[in-house]
């Protein structure tokens, strides 16, 4: 059960019942909701400072229309509120701590009609909860078991496919939010009481030769495959599209963001570098191995990669050119919330472009999205 949480004057608390209150009670920042900037939520930060990336902002702005919309239709195979869709986003946001996120999605979620107060419906959101809470916060844990709980309460393939990609979509964009914080020096607004996503544990990435398959989820809407060869969807997501295809307009936007992002000028080795973290942090092996296998410039670093997280600390103490990039990434990966100025100067110390150094690490955030996705719809073997 999500827990209530009271900080400063900024106070924002979820909840997964109905609330006893009335019906007219007001978040303490409402203003939060309404923002010109779906994306950024109103960053302070001028139109001419984020011209360089608008190429992968535009479609992160569309996604965040197209995921919380004003109104949602719900169908016999689309039951995903749009309470359940800002409750899960509130979720995912409390875990990140990313002050402005949660401002906003607790400032949308108050006025939205809640589930009633049946059994049914409590358990339902409980469930949707609790997954929510755990992929954005370990996903490594995910697994079988927990897709057959989100089954069991009603969800269906398009429902769970919809969640997951607002799992993602929030990490996302709370990494991008803190990443922008950083860039214009804002201080660092830490949420006393939230912990650092730890390394996904090292053993399963001893294995080098691993396939992912979809999990068995019953296909509801089947794949066009010339219209899929006419989009040309971008490799990563390739494996997932049989999946992906239940949302078909998000998955063209997600596409349109992975490659927007992959074409911004990142140095090769850097590129790679923050594939490779991102994926071992976050426990993706299917994602790892795919990267490593093209990486070859990269062997000694996958080598240690693999391992646990004190041989890659001796491993970076040794090597501080990759060190550099290396805690940049984790630090946005684990603790979007303590991100600051501080990890970017080294980057910029290096040579690399402040323009360079944002795309790569919106990379970094765009990876996790994309592990998550394989981690939740999937298996590794």
């Amino acid at each position: 059960m999500e827990q209530r949480r009271i900080e400063g004057k900024s106070h924002w608390y979820h909840e997964t019942q109905s609330s006893m209150y009335p019906q007219d009670v007001l978040p303490l920042v409402p203003e939060a909701a309404h923002v010109d900037d779906c994306f950024l939520l109103d960053l302070a930060i001028s139109d001419d400072a984020l011209l360089p990336f608008q190429s992968w902002l535009i479609p992160a702005r569309k996604l965040a229309q197209i995921l919380f919309p004003t109104h949602v239709n719900l169908s016999q195979m689309h039951t995903f509120s749009a309470y359940e869709r800002m409750s899960t986003a509130l979720t995912v946001a409390q875990v990140y701590g990313v002050q402005r996120l949660c401002n906003h999605y607790a400032a949308r979620l108050t006025p939205l009609p809640g589930p009633d107060s049946s059994r049914e419906s409590n358990h339902r959101l409980a469930q949707i909860t609790q997954y929510a809470r755990q992929l954005a916060s370990s996903p490594a844990v995910i697994g079988a078991r927990d897709r057959q709980h989100l089954d069991a309460v009603g969800l269906t393939t398009s429902d769970s496919i919809l969640m997951n990609q607002i799992i993602g979509f929030v990490g996302f964009q709370a990494r991008i939010v803190a990443l922008f914080q950083a860039w214009c020096g804002h201080p660092v607004r830490r949420i006393p009481g939230l912990d650092i996503q730890q390394f996904a544990h090292a053993a399963p990435f001893n294995a080098t030769n691993t396939t992912w398959h979809a999990a068995p989820f019953p296909i509801e809407k089947h794949l066009n495959h010339d219209e899929l060869i006419d989009r040309r969807y971008p490799e990563e997501l390739q494996a997932l599209l049989p999946l992906l295809i239940h949302s078909p307009v998000i998955l063209d936007l997600l596409g349109s963001l992975i490659s927007s992002t992959q074409h911004s000028g990142i140095p090769v080795q850097a590129f790679s570098l923050a594939t490779l973290m991102t994926s071992r942090i976050n426990g993706s092996v299917a994602c790892f191995n795919e990267h490593a296998y093209s990486a070859h410039e990269l062997t000694e670093a996958i080598t240690f990669l693999r391992q646990d997280e004190r041989e890659l600390q001796r491993w970076e103490q040794r090597h501080p050119v990759e060190r550099v990039t290396l805690q940049a990434v984790q630090w946005l990966t684990r603790a979007p919330d303590r991100f600051s100025t501080a990890l970017l100067t080294p980057l910029f110390d290096q040579g690399i472009s402040s323009e360079q150094a944002i795309n790569l690490l919106a990379w970094s955030g765009l990876c996790g999205w994309l592990n998550r996705l394989k981690i939740a719809l999937g298996d590794t073997d």
